[in-house]
């Protein structure tokens, strides 16, 4: 995608070190900026800065205000734990991608080289777990079967690294060349996980398991799922009618009785969500920057941060 110029906007004096700069956009529109560390302090929002590509943070309680600004470069970053996993751009000659694990002041721990392009980042609420996602060919859902994807699972204690789970076992089904995995997101047991695959032109919610390498589908058309703080509900996108280019509507599922729950957010959310509490998930629209949105079905979409993508929160 072309990127369209930066338009620099004048410098205002907001106090505290604030200071503003313009976006990415046709039109000049200033963000406040503040001096300090980014640092994963819980009750701070994190997410990657439209203009800047750097990791930034805001606190909650006043997503609208000021936001502090790192160094830190990310497609796609995500938090837990006190630490924090950030998919970049690779450094290598050849395009692909970077995994770096950072702690509570942004400083790089590790990282692995990924084959790629960045889509998708997450760690389990201890932070032992982490997967990624990347495309290889493609760089869509909107068609599927015209992109190929490959999904990485982590495990920090052990070290186990299983670069590719394309080799996972899906009970009642036979393996097939064209089966592709995506949007991990784990139970508190540190092996159990819900992802997305697809095959033949559809798309699963599984429930898989990390150390057995085999999964089991839960149900069809879900992409993306994302699991619940209680680990009751899983937020999910279903492909739906309408936008060929967006055709995608949030639900929330629950485990227990398997009713799903449509979202009042209907703009096509093509993001992994995140819940900012039990009642609340966060994501990422293009252009329109981090909204949230009940998780009971009920409400209306709400801003949170402008000019920004891939939330995520800090916890106590």
């Amino acid at each position: 995608m072309v990127r369209i110029l930066i338009v620099v906007a004048a410098v205002i004096a907001l106090g505290l070190g604030a200071t503003a700069y313009a976006l990415r956009s046709p039109d000049e529109v200033a963000v406040a900026v503040e001096a300090g560390p980014v640092e994963l302090t819980p009750g701070r929002l994190l997410f990657v800065d439209d203009v800047t590509g750097k990791v930034a943070s805001v606190p909650l309680s006043a997503p609208g205000g000021p936001r502090r600004v790192s160094s830190l470069s990310c497609k796609r970053f995500y938090t837990a734990a006190q630490q924090g996993l950030c998919l970049a751009d690779g450094s290598r000659p050849i395009p692909g991608s970077t995994a770096v694990f950072v702690d509570r002041t942004l400083t790089e721990r590790r990282r692995v080289d990924v084959a790629g392009v960045a889509n998708r980042a997450k760690l389990s609420a201890d932070g032992r777990m982490a997967s990624w996602t990347t495309f290889v060919t493609g760089d869509s859902y909107s068609q599927a079967g015209t992109f190929s994807t490959r999904t990485a699972i982590l495990d920090q204690q052990t070290e186990v690294y299983s670069s590719n789970i394309e080799g996972t076992r899906i009970a009642g089904m036979k393996m097939a060349g064209d089966m592709n995995f995506w949007g991990v997101t784990f139970t508190a047991d540190d092996r159990t996980y819900y992802a997305t695959m697809s095959t033949a032109g559809r798309t699963y919610l599984i429930q898989g398991d990390a150390v057995e390498e085999s999964a089991k589908p839960l149900r069809e058309n879900a992409e993306c799922p994302s699991l619940s703080p209680d680990g009751k509900r899983v937020a999910f996108k279903k492909r739906v009618a309408g936008d060929g280019a967006r055709p995608w509507r949030e639900h929330v599922l629950d485990l227990t009785t398997m009713v799903e729950t449509p979202l009042a957010e209907t703009r096509g959310i093509d993001d992994q969500v995140v819940w900012l509490d039990n009642d609340t998930i966060a994501y990422g629209l293009p252009g329109e920057g981090i909204w949230a949105v009940q998780a009971n079905g009920e409400g209306a979409p709400r801003q949170l941060v402008p000019h920004a993508s891939s939330p995520s929160l800090v916890t106590g």
